[in-house]
């Protein structure tokens, strides 16, 4: 729509009206322009392309749990920088712009809520927070979502997504990936499943320990799945990658996944899985 305003010398100037900030978004996969609010409704998956959006902790929980029945666990615990670490600025800089930016603590949500019913113990991953990268406190809130569901003899879902391990703790980030297996390994015994969800992305630390070694492998459509990003290793192997590699897609074809679910369905899987694993 065109208006008309007056300038200084009287004349008048053809310009745009101005519309909201805010309102439209532009997919980053088919850059088709979609309003903002058909998106929600969309579940924040493109209506034009199934791109699926990255989401924040609290939608996921939205989207997954029972309305209401979500309580989160371990909340007390928060990050501190036990090394001093500066890059170009503070790790403690970092995580306070972060938790400030986001209303979190750290890159992940722990609790216990019910998925139609039934009881789950579960960690959510925020990419929000600092690339969802694995220092302590998120490797201790993986574990203790693990023993509070042993304890309790509860199934675990854990939602993926996530840059690595945290480079602003060195060794103590990487100790979290022994850590989180040997939890899951002593969860097993309990015969409970433990069902995995690896969204966009799901990368280094966290992809080479608790997040692939689920009793059942889902991850969304097109979701970049893998240890090292495709650019390091191809700048590695000096060789370039086969099309789609390291996407959901390609993992399923190749045996690294169990299932692609899109994110409408859900919901309805994770039910019907637990259902079918807790009663094997």
């Amino acid at each position: 729509m065109l208006l008309f305003k007056s300038s200084k010398n009287g004349k008048k100037e053809q310009g745009k009206s101005k519309v909201p900030e805010g309102l439209w978004i532009k997919c980053p996969s088919c850059s088709e322009i979609i309003y903002k609010k058909e998106l929600e409704r969309n579940l924040e998956v493109c209506p034009k392309c199934n791109y699926h959006f990255r989401i924040k902790a609290a939608k996921r929980i939205e989207m997954i749990f029972d309305e209401g029945s979500f309580k989160e666990l371990f909340e007390d615990i928060k990050p501190f920088d036990v090394l001093n670490f500066i890059d170009t600025k503070k790790y403690k800089d970092r995580l306070k712009e972060d938790a400030d930016k986001t209303g979190l603590s750290e890159a992940v949500v722990s609790g216990v809520g019910k998925i139609l019913g039934l009881s789950v113990a579960s960690s959510i991953f925020d990419f929000n927070f600092m690339g969802g990268s694995m220092g302590r406190v998120v490797g201790e809130k993986i574990a203790k979502t693990f023993k509070y569901a042993i304890a309790n003899k509860l199934p675990a879902i854990i939602f993926s997504s996530s840059g690595g391990a945290r480079m602003q703790e060195g060794i103590y980030s990487l100790m979290q990936m022994a850590k989180t297996v040997a939890i899951v390994s002593e969860f097993n015994r309990t015969g409970m499943p433990y069902i995995s969800v690896l969204t966009d992305p799901t990368t280094g630390g966290v992809s080479a320990s608790f997040a692939t070694i689920g009793d059942v492998i889902i991850a969304e459509p097109k979701a970049l799945i893998g240890f090292a990003g495709p650019r390091v290793i191809e700048k590695t192997i000096h060789q370039s990658l086969p099309e789609g590699f390291q996407r959901s897609e390609y993992l399923l074809e190749h045996g690294m996944i169990d299932m692609i679910v899109e994110r409408k369905d859900l919901r309805d899987v994770l039910k019907n899985l637990l259902v079918l694993l807790i009663n094997e």
